[in-house]
């Protein structure tokens, strides 16, 4: 049971608008304006295959991004890069703790100033994941 939507204010529509946030019973439901008619879109649903689709951008790298994110942090000692591999290689229980707790208001705010965005159609069906600075199957940065 959803009792947040993860990425609200960062999930545009096919057509760049802006998709709304509804609670209906307890869940959160992404709301597509679909000519008029809202269609509520289980916003678990659309989490799971953001955080999915994430999930395995990570998977089989997690030595390079825990090197790299010590090296960030100024915490390049054995310890903290093997805590912090240990935690990407247990990337599925993370999110389900983010799922669970979600994501404050100021980090969503951040990830939209960042350029992250989402663009779903009005079945909840994932069309992009925009994370800058990500390389593209392309080969090219955002």
């Amino acid at each position: 049971m959803a009792r947040n939507a993860l990425f609200a204010g960062l999930i545009v529509d096919e057509y760049d608008h802006p998709v709304d946030v509804a609670m209906v019973g307890g869940d959160a439901f992404y709301v597509v304006d679909d000519q008029g008619f809202h269609r509520h879109i289980f916003a678990e649903d659309v989490d799971r295959e953001v955080l999915k689709q994430m999930s395995s951008q990570i998977d089989g790298n997690e030595n390079i991004i825990g090197e790299q994110t010590a090296k960030m942090l100024g915490q390049e000692d054995i310890f903290t890069r093997a805590m912090l591999i240990n935690q990407l290689k247990n990337i599925e229980q993370q999110f389900e703790a983010l799922l669970q707790s979600g994501i404050h208001e100021e980090g969503r705010a951040y990830m939209g100033m960042l350029g992250f965005r989402i663009r779903i159609n009005h079945h909840g069906e994932i069309l992009e994941i925009h994370q800058p600075g990500v390389i593209d199957e392309g080969g090219e940065g955002e």
